[in-house]
């Protein structure tokens, strides 16, 4: 059998109780956070359970035939943080392991997709596209997340901007600041110094935070340690522009400037 584990969001007390059973009864446990990162060390969710874990590289994961060819013949698990099939990567080796004639299970864990809008109080269904942001390169400067954003926005939809995770996890401020350099080169005029955004930081943590304000105003912020995530809103309901007021210190002015 091979279960796939969900971690949750932040550290060891995340995963869920089903999860933890699940964890306890493979023989033995692997875990990847290329696809998403825990804010504390593998040594504690391994003193959680009270097993080892081996630790996967983005190419084991995406061959996946060494942890296929144990699950023949054991009972795997692999650990992943937030939701385990929020991974098209662990999509596909499902996939595999069912055409391998191996049983599979899914344990779900908490999402950064629902804890976000959760956080922020807002809707979860006017959220559209998720978005991911990556490290600029010297000949590399995507700007499709850009085109994501305008067509989020041109339906009246909030967008979950994800931030890139590999080496040094990119911080909100970084975040912001690709934005506004996608926006000089697009030109849209849907990202500028005064468009209101949303930052959380450290999700599930005791130090989680929720900040909402124009760029211009967070662009310099400091919003302690990642991991980061970005919002961009849509059209908002009152509620919601309430709620970005009371939890996240929105500027009072956006309640009179509902659409």
């Amino acid at each position: 059998m091979l279960s796939f584990i969900g971690l949750g969001l932040y550290d060891e007390n995340d995963i869920t109780l089903k999860g933890l059973e699940e964890a306890k009864k493979c023989e033995k446990l692997y875990a990847e956070f290329y696809t998403s990162r825990m804010g504390i060390a593998i040594k504690k969710i391994e003193e959680k359970i009270g097993k080892k874990i081996k630790i996967l590289e983005r190419e084991d994961i995406e061959d996946g035939e060494a942890i296929l060819n144990e699950a023949k013949k054991m009972h795997v698990g692999l650990l992943a943080g937030g939701d385990p099939m929020a991974a098209t990567t662990h999509v596909a080796m499902r996939i595999k392991a069912i055409e391998m004639g191996i049983k599979t299970k899914v344990i779900y864990g908490t999402s950064i997709v629902t804890a976000s809008a959760s956080l922020l109080g807002l809707q979860i269904y006017k959220f559209g596209r998720v978005v991911t942001i990556v490290k600029p390169l010297k000949n590399y400067f995507p700007l499709s997340p850009y085109d994501m954003i305008l067509n989020n926005l041109i339906n009246g939809l909030h967008t979950l901007v994800l931030l890139d995770l590999q080496d040094k996890p990119m911080t909100a401020n970084e975040g912001m600041e690709i934005m506004l350099e996608m926006e000089r080169r697009r030109g849209k005029g849907i990202i500028k110094p005064d468009s209101i955004i949303a930052v959380v930081a450290r999700i599930s943590s005791n130090s989680e935070m929720a900040r909402a304000g124009y760029i211009k105003d967070l662009i310099n912020e400091n919003f302690g340690p990642p991991l980061h995530s970005i919002v961009i809103p849509g059209n908002l309901h009152f509620m919601e522009a309430k709620a970005l007021v009371k939890i996240a210190g929105a500027p009072k002015e956006i309640l009179s400037n509902l659409h």
